[in-house]
C-alpha cells in the first residue's frame, strides 16, 4: 500500500475517532465537525509523522522520475540522444 494511501486513511481515521469522542458532547453539529477537524489535524501532526515523511519521500522520488523522463524526452526530440559518431547513412 502506498504511503499516501496509508497517510490519508490515517487522517480520516483520526478525524472519525475525534468526532466519535465529541459526539457525546452536547453542542451544534457544525461546531463538532470543526473541532474534530482541528483536533485531528493537530493529532496527525504528531501521530502520523512517520507516514507523512514516507509519503514525502515517495512524492519526491516520483517528481525526480518525472523530471528525468521529461529531460530524456526533450533531448530525444532535440536529437541529442543520437550516437556520438552521428547517424549512419547506408546508401
Amino acid at each position: 500500500m502506498s504511503a499516501a494511501v496509508k497517510y490519508t486513511l490515517g487522517r480520516i481515521g483520526l478525524f472519525v475517532a475525534v468526532l466519535a469522542a465529541l459526539w457525546l458532547v452536547d453542542m451544534n453539529l457544525f461546531v463538532k465537525l470543526m473541532l474534530a477537524l482541528a483536533f485531528s489535524a493537530a493529532a496527525s501532526f504528531f501521530l502520523l509523522k512517520g507516514w507523512r515523511d514516507e509519503m514525502a519521500v515517495e512524492m519526491a522520488e516520483a517528481a525526480e522520475r518525472r523530471r528525468t523522463e521529461k529531460e530524456r524526452l526533450r533531448s530525444a526530440l532535440a536529437g541529442d540522444d543520437q550516437d556520438p559518431d552521428g547517424p549512419v547513412d547506408k546508401k
